[in-house]
């Protein structure tokens, strides 16, 4: 069978393991709501609209993964999401209150390596324990107790420039946890590694998934990855940002790196190229503007 052949199987042709998983999954009570999300930039006439109309419901522990073209405002919204950003228009209801600036109910993890350098392992997951007014003793054994769960407890006492970058976000995962959020809004926080420890990563993130009552928003760009972690796909097209499509994942748990050949990823991965590389889609052409004399040229 030749990949242009592979369909995505809708929900009635999905298994009976995976028909039964989203089953499950509807029965839990929603967590997040979003309705009728907008969010532009700029004023006076120049106006600038990120996303319109983004409307979203996510179910408590379900892995939620968000891809889109770039500018459709994946980024923008989990920065809403999580209070950091204020929307224009719409509301966002976190166990059906209305989302009004931060607050240890959602925890962020960004692409970057957000850990205070002047801080310990230990005491930067320490850090929102105490902001709480957790007293030292016990703020210290509950770190120690995340450390373990991220594999890092060994570690405790090393400083941020003293880890690899796969190191610092599982303690960035373990500061974000250990508040006990109901959500985990994680913006593209595997992109700035190397392809094997993102990976690794990967596997981390759904080991510890599995351990915490915690819902994942998960910001990507990455279709593989989207099609590894997630039980549903939100595909949002840009100019202005907007839902195309709300995808369940068909490909079976728990998930394995021969599934990357089976046919159900494979056509996971085709109907989101689709959208966000559609076969009509031209490519921008750049001016023609030659600033060098090579003596050849290139194809």
């Amino acid at each position: 069978m030749s990949l242009s052949e592979l369909k995505l199987p809708d929900y009635r042709e999905q298994s009976t393991a995976v028909a039964a998983r989203f089953d499950r999954i509807r029965q839990r009570p929603v967590i997040l709501s979003v309705r009728s999300l907008k969010k532009c930039f700029g004023t006076n006439g120049n106006t600038h609209v990120v996303f319109d109309n983004v409307s979203l419901e996510i179910h408590r522990r379900e892995f939620i993964c968000v891809v889109g073209a770039s500018g459709c405002g994946k980024s923008t919204l989990a920065r809403i999401v999580a209070g950091l950003d204020e929307a224009t228009g719409g509301e966002i209801l976190l166990d059906g209150k209305p989302v009004a600036g931060p607050g240890p109910d959602r925890g962020m993890v960004f692409q970057g390596y957000t850990l205070f350098p002047w801080l310990s392992v230990r005491s930067n997951v320490m850090f929102g324990l105490k902001m709480k007014g957790m007293e030292e003793v016990t703020a210290k054994a509950e770190a120690r107790q995340w450390l373990d769960m991220v594999g890092l407890s060994r570690f405790e006492n090393l400083y941020p420039h003293e880890l690899s970058g796969g190191m610092k976000q599982r303690v960035a995962i373990a500061r974000a946890l250990a508040n006990n959020p109901r959500i985990l809004i994680m913006d593209e926080p595997f992109a700035a590694l190397d392809a094997q420890t993102r990976c690794q990563m990967q596997s981390y993130l759904l080991q510890i998934w599995k351990k915490v009552d915690a819902t994942i928003l998960f910001i990507t760009h990455d279709l593989d990855e989207a099609a590894y972690l997630s039980d549903r796909i939100l595909v949002m097209a840009s100019n202005p940002g907007r839902v195309v499509e709300f995808i369940e994942n068909p490909v079976p748990r728990p998930r394995s790196d021969a599934q990357f050949l089976s046919p159900e990823f494979l056509a996971l991965k085709k109907r989101l190229e689709e959208h966000i590389h559609p076969p009509s889609e031209v490519a921008e052409k750049l001016p023609m503007i030659k600033l060098t004399e090579a003596g050849d040229e290139v194809e």
